[in-house]
């Protein structure tokens, strides 16, 4: 059974497990590891534990961080800037309807993250195309939710305090405006939606701490009440012109942000729909009288 790790990369940030891979590491050390999205430096959180083998394949950590690393990671952050800079100008410059809100560069520079949000699809491939051409090196566009952008970017609340989702939150729960009903606080939208226009997280906390023996605390009822799904993080768009190669592409977006009116209703709306238009041909043949 192997030995791994928990190592969070940002911040509230998710934690990932790591295989020792015979380096002696402990909780707060800073390692140098191979991620999904490149090389980069994560802290340990979770000290040493053995877990079962399982199919999906752990990395192992490279190496400590060292004082060269950590500077190369400080001297990143000049680059991200720059990039963040250049991307907004050609955003502007094209007139794409986006939000840029964080840029990431990987510990190697070999990839180059830029984070936004967009209300619909948007075609990304020429923007992607000066970004590589500027830089070199790989470029990923990734589509964020309204919340995760409160998250990068951070803020106070309406009770004084810092976001909770800067602060401990980890993951985004479904929040319902049952909760509130339960809470009995005023069912008003405007006092009850944090900076991100959705409904504040903090609604679920004593919700489910009071209410857990409650019969109507149940999954299926609690999610039947919830907003809708945030939108998941999307690489929308990528170029590769490291070493001379170009690779790019468009991943499609959830399928309720680019299908058609008609292809995104229900299959009752889409009968009512073909029988309007049935009605409409009949009345068009009928002979109209003089």
């Amino acid at each position: 059974m192997p030995e791994v790790v928990g190592v969070r990369f940002k911040r509230c940030g998710k934690i990932y497990d790591f295989e020792v891979n015979g380096i002696d590491v402990g909780e707060g050390d800073l390692v140098v590891v191979e991620s999904e999205l490149g090389l980069n430096i994560g802290k340990i959180v979770i000290n040493k534990h053995v877990i079962e083998e399982n199919e999906r394949k752990i990395k192992k950590i490279i190496r400590k961080a060292t004082e060269e690393d950590i500077d190369q990671k400080e001297e990143n952050k000049k680059l991200e800037a720059q990039a963040l800079g250049n991307c907004l100008e050609r955003i502007m410059a094209r007139g794409l309807p986006m939000k840029l809100v964080k840029t990431e560069a990987t510990l190697d520079r070999r990839r180059i993250i830029f984070y936004f949000t967009a209300e619909k699809r948007i075609d990304f491939r020429e923007l992607v195309k000066d970004l590589a051409a500027k830089f070199k090196t790989r470029i990923e566009m990734r589509q964020i939710g309204v919340r995760d952008e409160a998250k990068i970017i951070g803020s106070f609340g309406i009770c004084g305090r810092e976001l909770c989702c800067s602060q401990f939150l980890t993951s985004f729960e479904p929040v319902s405006i049952k909760m509130a009903k339960k809470q009995e606080l005023v069912l008003n939208t405007g006092k009850l939606s944090g900076i991100c226009g959705r409904l504040m997280c903090c609604l679920g906390f004593e919700y489910t701490e009071t209410y857990q023996e409650d019969s109507a605390l149940i999954e299926s009822d609690s999610l039947s009440f919830s907003e809708e799904p945030e939108v998941t993080e999307i690489v929308v768009a990528s170029s590769d012109a490291y070493g001379g190669e170009k690779d790019e592409h468009v991943t499609d977006l959830p399928s309720d942000t680019q299908k058609p009116l008609s292809e995104q209703e229900s299959p009752e709306g889409q009968q009512k729909h073909r029988k309007f238009k049935r009605h409409r041909r009949r009345r068009k043949k009928r002979p109209r009288n003089k």
